[in-house]
């Protein structure tokens, strides 16, 4: 359970209940999912986390599949089962397939060893490999 528990829709301030309407029209979806209606007892929180989203997460340089993936690894890294849940059925209703799943774990659980190992030994940097780049 949430620390603060749940602001459903019919128990939000006019406040939140703009922002759940705007993650509603933005996603296309009639529902709001538990993030949201966590950070809702902070509606400050709220709004300037889904503002800071709807900017990032939008197709730029990245692709929007590309962009979950990225999600997704970090949340792998960071332990937090929520998000790899929810940005791993984005990525799955963005075309994701298994196979691209079972090769993305690979690679996250590849980097997260070498990157250990390099931490562990403490490894200088190649000069070729520090800006500037050619």
């Amino acid at each position: 359970m949430s620390l603060f528990g749940l602001i459903e829709y019919s128990d939000a301030t006019p406040e939140v209940r703009a922002v759940y309407d705007d993650i509603m029209a933005t996603r296309k979806t009639d529902w709001v999912n538990n993030f949201w209606k966590a950070l809702a007892h902070d509606p400050a929180t709220l709004k300037r986390t889904w503002e800071s989203i709807k900017q990032i997460m939008v197709p730029g340089a990245l692709d929007p599949l590309t962009k979950e993936l990225i999600y997704i690894a970090v949340s792998v890294t960071n332990q937090c089962g929520y998000c790899i849940a929810s940005h791993t059925a984005s990525a799955k209703a963005k075309g994701m397939s298994d196979a691209q799943f079972k090769e993305l774990m690979a690679v996250i659980a590849m980097a997260n060893e070498t990157n250990r190992l390099v931490a562990g030994y403490q490894v200088e940097i190649d000069d070729r490999y520090k800006p500037p780049l050619p």
